[in-house]
């Protein structure tokens, strides 16, 4: 068993992973910014930490994340703003990171999107150019940490039932879409896969069994 800790834990795909990480028998702490959803994060099976990483500096989410064995950084400020951006999905993932390192938290999951990275290709005047920026930022510092690391990178999310299987960059993905049940379960299956360790991992929905497909 392993205790793992959420960021973003009230997202989509963050209460589908806590669900599947507590079944399986893992001790799960979602971090969430509204207490209000604490009974959503109790019926995942998960233990709900009011911890507003987006204010916090990297000291308090060390303190918040200690005595963990791993961190799901799954936050996102969900686009439309982008100062709102860059602080959640740039700054404070990149606390989280800073965070990990000094509490001895060394294995560590980042949610980012298929095809992210310095050279994106998003025009400055899209609206998704902030995201592309901040994650292209955020990849990066966790890749150049020494934290035990993977980046999970779905193409667009989908609210389809999972068919747990994936095809994955490598396998001929184009970022097409994937359901958000089958993200979930790739992060899931990341965390006990060492395999996965300093890999970006950009997929689709494809017919690959995902723990095949991490090999």
């Amino acid at each position: 068993m392993s205790r793992i800790a959420i960021v973003g834990g009230h997202g989509k795909i963050a209460l589908k992973l806590a669900k599947l990480l507590t079944e399986s028998g893992h001790e799960v702490s979602s971090l969430i910014r509204n207490p209000d959803q604490t009974p959503d994060i109790e019926q995942a099976g998960a233990t709900a930490v009011v911890a507003d990483v987006e204010n916090q500096t990297t000291e308090q989410i060390a303190g918040t994340i200690a005595e963990h064995d791993a961190v799901v950084f799954a936050a996102g400020a969900g686009g439309g703003n982008p100062d709102r951006t860059y602080a959640v999905d740039r700054d404070a993932a990149i606390r989280t990171v800073d965070a990990a390192q000094s509490a001895g938290v060394s294995r560590f999951l980042l949610v980012s999107y298929f095809g992210a990275g310095p050279d994106h290709g998003v025009a400055p005047d899209n609206s998704f150019y902030a995201y592309a920026e901040a994650k292209a930022e955020a990849d990066q510092h966790l890749k150049n940490s020494d934290l035990d690391w993977t980046i999970v990178a779905p193409s667009s999310l989908t609210d389809d039932a999972g068919t747990g299987s994936i095809r994955t960059k490598e396998q001929g993905a184009t970022g097409e879409s994937v359901s958000r049940d089958d993200v979930a379960a790739v992060l899931a299956a990341a965390l006990d896969t060492p395999s996965t360790s300093r890999r970006m991992i950009e997929f689709d929905q494809g017919d690959t069994p995902i723990a095949d497909a991490l090999a």
